[in-house]
């Protein structure tokens, strides 16, 4: 479950060694739960994410939220929690194995009430779905990002923000295809689509961050 891009910084190291180890960090059981998954290599968002994350959430103040990428539930936690009872946290994850590892999460952390769990294909859970969400953050399989894409604009509420983790690929997306493993080429034209798409489209507006594996901030344009 290593994340290989996540131990390539696509910035100084010394700059991320600080932000990743020097910010305000979590407290009580949200902690540990981010410290088990940092000891067992399991891919959550890392240090400089959540405080990012914690930061725009609270500008932000969303009531209703969407979650592609549930995997054990910190960051659907993690917004829970910063958000307070008057968000509501609606996540989806199709693995039966991250499905009951978020269950356990959320019993623990007693969100039950506040995060609703939907088991299944992203693809089509979110046709089903009809919002709208003031926030919206997406990390799930990197080349699934242009599929769910429109959805996400659909089901975003005018001036919502749509979060997008691990856009980046260590930078390797931005060297000649021939220098990535075939197997990996797919996620790499996906991901030049998904750029090209959230940074070029007249009706949205955008900003890359080199936060993580990078981060996008979409939102569309009234």
């Amino acid at each position: 479950m290593r994340n290989e891009m996540m131990h390539r910084p696509i910035v100084n190291q010394d700059v991320l060694d600080y932000m990743r180890n020097e910010q305000k960090p979590l407290t009580g059981k949200l902690k540990e739960l981010e410290d088990q998954a940092h000891e067992a290599g399991v891919p959550v968002i890392p240090h400089e994410t959540v405080v990012f994350l914690q930061f725009l959430l609270k500008q932000l103040k969303p009531k209703k939220v969407l979650e592609i990428g549930t995997a054990i539930g910190f960051s659907a936690s993690l917004m829970a929690e910063t958000l307070g009872e008057a968000a509501h946290i609606t996540t989806i994850d199709r693995f039966p194995v991250m499905i009951e590892k978020a269950k356990k999460t959320f019993e623990t952390l007693e969100l039950t009430d506040q995060i609703d769990l939907l088991e299944g294909d992203a693809a089509d859970l979110l046709k089903e779905l009809t919002g709208p969400y003031d926030f919206i953050f997406m990390d799930s399989a990197k080349a699934k990002y242009i599929t769910f894409l429109p959805e996400c604009l659909r089901l975003l509420n005018p001036g919502g923000v749509l979060m997008v983790d691990d856009i980046f690929q260590a930078g390797t997306l931005f060297h000649p295809i021939e220098e990535t493993p075939r197997k990996n080429r797919s996620i790499y034209r996906k991901l030049n689509e998904f750029l090209e798409a959230v940074t070029k489209a007249p009706d949205l507006t955008s900003s890359l961050l080199p936060l993580g594996d990078g981060v996008a901030l979409i939102t569309k344009d009234e």
